[in-house]
């Protein structure tokens, strides 16, 4: 039965935000689970652009559709946090990253920041990136039903601890393998039920992660003090802002455990993707792979990247597809409104440009694979200015986005250039939602090299 969240002050003209706490205790955890974008299509069709329900203990405003999402995002009255929200979620696990930030602390860390994301710095982090991941697909052995999912992983993980450490000098294959391992606890503990440390739950071992990736990062700090590279670690070890502020290591620690996890998680799940569908479209595969041929060469540059048009067409439909973040967290810090719905200070808000990618009302045919819907004669996401929205908005717009562009082109054209694969049309990947999307079956590809 539909309940409002609370009350609007008397005399106001705001609407109260109606919901309804699903399940006792797990609320509608679970449907988050099981397929989040029926849940967000429910809650749509049942109480429209603004509702609330209970998630992990907690009441939260669910905002969906691209006028919603932007009111949030651009938080133009300052009246919704990050900190807070992703707190709730991640905070034990990726506290001082980024993400978890605000206001003027949040400034001075971007400040300091952006100097490791500029142009220059991508273009030389395209020029490590080419023999990583050229040896790491050495290692493919194809087959059919090769599971692609954890083999890009690997191969992400691979790109991210070479380009953003300078590698990992010393540690084994094990180590390296309990260190993604531990990424994976930390994502996973968010959506858990049971949130305090008890033995077997899912928040106990993101916290015991946690402690696994700061022993790890700490033991590699003071060698990256002493000598400036062009690795990520070292880069933000001396960078300094405009003002000659720095990291202190503490931060250099909290950024590297965030920064690592961002970017090799949500750059494995839109690869997988764009493997599951060009193998179930050979034009887009072969259009792809004719324009990697005509580069000429293994190891593009930055500028060559973005010559790679059909490429890139592919990548933002398949983040439109499969975000990789479903949702984003924030925090009501004042009362305030959305959508002319009063929302009291305090109140959690869970923001999903997830479901905004699948709105008829601005993609025809939104569960159609079609990368043309990007081309220039068509610019579909052109009809609003946050109907597409994979990296977020507003002041916390994702800071490595650039890279993370370049990341995905440069492995998808080696891959191109050395493999070639199918997949059966009617295979629907099996997303679990535990944390950040991937198929629980590995993503199947029947694979050959060239």
């Amino acid at each position: 039965m539909a309940r409002i969240l609370a009350a609007p002050p008397a005399g106001s003209l705001l609407e109260p935000v109606s919901g309804d706490g699903g399940l006792p205790l797990v609320g509608h955890t679970l449907e988050y689970i099981r397929d989040p974008l029926t849940l967000f299509r429910s809650r749509w069709d049942t109480y429209g652009d603004v509702s609330w329900l209970t998630m992990a203990g907690q009441r939260w405003i669910t905002v969906l559709g691209p006028d919603a999402c932007q009111e949030v995002l651009q938080n133009k009255d300052k009246a919704f946090v990050n900190s807070d929200g992703w707190s709730l979620l991640i905070g034990p696990f990726f506290h001082g990253g980024l993400m978890l930030l605000d206001s003027d602390e949040h400034l001075r860390h971007r400040r300091i920041m952006q100097q490791a994301f500029t142009r220059d710095r991508l273009c030389k982090s395209v020029e490590s990136l080419n023999p990583v991941v050229s040896a790491g697909l050495d290692a493919w052995v194809a087959g059919e039903k090769f599971c692609v999912y954890p083999a890009l992983k690997a191969l992400t993980l691979d790109v991210a601890t070479s380009i953003f450490m300078g590698g990992a000098e010393g540690s084994t294959d094990a180590e390296i393998e309990g260190i993604n391992a531990s990424f994976v606890a930390c994502v996973q503990a968010a959506t858990s039920i049971v949130r305090y440390r008890l033995p077997g739950t899912r928040w106990k071992r993101g916290l015991d992660a946690r402690g696994v990736l700061e022993k790890f990062f700490r033991r590699y700090l003071p060698a990256r003090r002493a000598t400036e590279t062009d690795d990520l670690f070292s880069v933000l070890c001396h960078i300094e802002s405009d003002t000659g502020q720095r990291f202190t290591d503490d931060e250099v620690i909290d950024h590297m455990i965030f920064l690592l996890m961002a970017a090799h998680d949500t750059s494995t799940i839109t690869l997988s993707t764009m493997m599951q569908y060009l193998g179930q479209h050979p034009q887009w595969r072969e259009r792809c792979r004719a324009e990697s041929r005509a580069l000429g060469t293994r190891s593009p540059t930055l500028d060559q990247l973005d010559e790679l048009g059909n490429l890139d067409l592919v990548m933002k439909e398949c983040l439109r597809l499969v975000s990789p973040t479903p949702v984003v967290a924030r925090r009501a810090v004042k009362d305030t409104e959305v959508q002319g719905k009063y929302v009291p200070a305090g109140t959690y808000a869970s923001v999903a440009p997830h479901f905004t990618h699948h709105m008829s009302q601005y993609w025809p045919n939104p569960e159609t694979f079609d990368p043309g819907r990007f081309a220039a004669d068509r610019r579909e996401d052109k009809i609003h200015r946050y109907a597409w929205e994979p990296f977020g908005g507003g002041v916390h717009k994702c800071i490595g986005m650039f890279f993370a562009g370049a990341e995905i082109k440069t492995i998808m054209h080696h891959v191109l250039l050395d493999f070639d694969w199918t997949v059966d049309p009617d295979y629907v990947a099996p997303l679990n939602f535990t944390s950040l999307p991937f198929p629980e079956d590995g993503q199947p590809v029947n694979l050959r090299r060239l």
